[in-house]
């Protein structure tokens, strides 16, 4: 694979900035000069139908533990990454559907997989901290599948899906001038004003039902309002200049037929959104659990979907297991640009708190306890690493991957009903700058890994 190389581009902030003169937000100059530490991202990476957890187990807690195969490209890195077995979100135990909708919630969903009304994803939790202060609040990405971010009134952020298009919002010449641009978006903005203003005279004329349809409008209508207003303030800032080999990469024309580089081609994207301080926080749908394209360049055909539903044919196990490691080593691409982007002497990576993981644990049987789970990154953010965090072991001892129904049964029901992903997802709010103390239905955060 064609891989960017950034060794020659290890630039801190103060010489990109001199480099490319005001091409950076104020905000960012204005805060982040001799302050770089106090910039915290966040970045949550969601893959669908969980994973053959009969080779994805670690079995060791602690420091000592010890890779499993799929993991094992993740070894260089074990100093900046936590593995976490057994966390789950009580509210969507036994009820498969909808896990993706709520990875980043913990809300409770009907367990015939109907619609139901979200609450608001960490993720934009976090962003809320950092209104006005980047170009784009969160930035929300799906290489397939749907949005992971859900609005503070519970409405889902449309995820975008073209990497042409990704590249061009975060540094695209714009074709229309600054003065065109604010028209536009003032425009826009006066025809929300009146189609809100249309639906309002309705609200005492329909149902209940009726009713919350159009709340939900209101919500959506009032989300695109914000945005414009956002989009509006930042016109007059210029947007970042890369340079020519970086920007031609990053325009690459590639599809799912090309797996590993269309996936790596969002990390590149992603990591440098982060990079220019285009948006401190990220969510990135990997795959959908509906639909998610299979890797040719393994041989792999079959959807992830497909995959998960085996069976326990010990081909499909092994393909599964092939897919996961995919999967990890296109994360551990990820760790490796954020590390070798430097800025005031720390790496990327130092600022940046990653979550990867799954809503479910396995798809064959739709288990959702002992979520697959790694947190990675976020060493100026208060982070230790280096250890296999297990809330599992203190209660079953060890454990039996070799009798699949045994182990299935843990990924199935909860060992430790405390042991909560709203637990993590609280800790990344704090670490991160949000003044909460506890998040869905989150107990306490997770002291282990502070």
């Amino acid at each position: 694979m064609s891989n960017i190389n950034f060794q020659h581009w290890k630039i801190n902030r103060r010489q990109m900035l001199k480099g490319l003169g005001a091409t950076l937000a104020l905000p960012l100059l204005d805060c982040m000069a001799d302050k770089l530490t106090e910039v915290k991202r966040s970045v949550f990476l969601y893959i669908p139908n969980g994973v053959n957890t009969l080779t994805w187990q670690i079995t060791q807690s602690g420091k000592g533990y010890e890779l499993t195969q799929p993991l094992k490209s993740l070894e260089k890195h074990r100093n900046v990454i936590t593995p976490i077995s057994g966390l789950c979100h009580p509210n969507v135990i036994g009820k498969h559907h909808n896990c993706e909708k709520v990875w980043l919630t913990g809300a409770d969903v009907p367990s015939d997989g109907s619609s139901f009304r979200n609450t608001v994803s960490v993720d934009q939790l976090i962003a809320s901290k950092y209104l006005g202060q980047t170009r784009f609040n969160s930035l929300e990405l799906a290489v397939e599948g749907t949005s992971l971010a859900w609005s503070l009134d519970g409405i889902q952020i449309p995820a975008e899906r073209n990497t042409q298009q990704i590249f061009n919002m975060l540094f695209g010449v714009d074709k229309n001038s600054k003065e065109t641009l604010h028209r536009q978006y003032s425009k826009r903005s006066s025809i929300l004003d009146a189609v809100a203003d249309d639906a309002k005279k309705s609200l005492n004329t329909v149902g209940r039902e009726d009713r919350n349809k159009l709340d939900e409008y209101f919500t959506a209508v009032r989300q695109v309002e914000q945005r414009i207003e956002q989009a509006q303030k930042w016109v007059d800032v210029d947007k970042p200049k890369l340079p020519t080999e970086i920007s031609n990469k990053l325009q690459r024309k590639l599809t799912m037929t090309e797996a590993g580089e269309y996936y790596r081609l969002f990390y590149d994207l992603m990591a440098m959104a982060l990079y220019t301080d285009s948006t401190r926080v990220i969510t990135c749908g990997i795959g959908g659990e509906g639909s998610h394209s299979g890797i040719p360049e393994l041989g792999i055909l079959q959807t992830r979907h497909g995959l998960s539903h085996h069976n326990g044919d010990p081909e499909q196990l092994r393909r599964l297991t092939m897919a996961d490691g995919f999967l990890i080593d296109q994360f551990s691409y990820f760790l490796d640009i954020l590390l070798n982007l430097k800025e005031s002497g720390s790496a990327l990576l130092d600022t940046t708190q990653i979550l990867w993981g799954s809503g479910m644990s396995y798809g064959h049987s739709h288990g959702n306890a002992n979520l697959p789970t790694i947190l990675a990154g976020g060493k100026l953010l208060g982070y230790k690493h280096g250890t296999h965090i297990d809330f599992n072991l203190p209660k079953i001892k060890q454990y039996d991957t070799s009798t699949a129904i045994e182990h299935y049964r843990i990924c199935s029901r909860p060992v430790d009903s405390d042991a909560r992903l709203s637990n993590l997802l609280l800790t990344m709010a704090q670490q991160a700058g949000s003044e909460t103390n506890k998040f869905q239905d989150s107990i306490k955060p997770l002291s282990e890994l502070i």
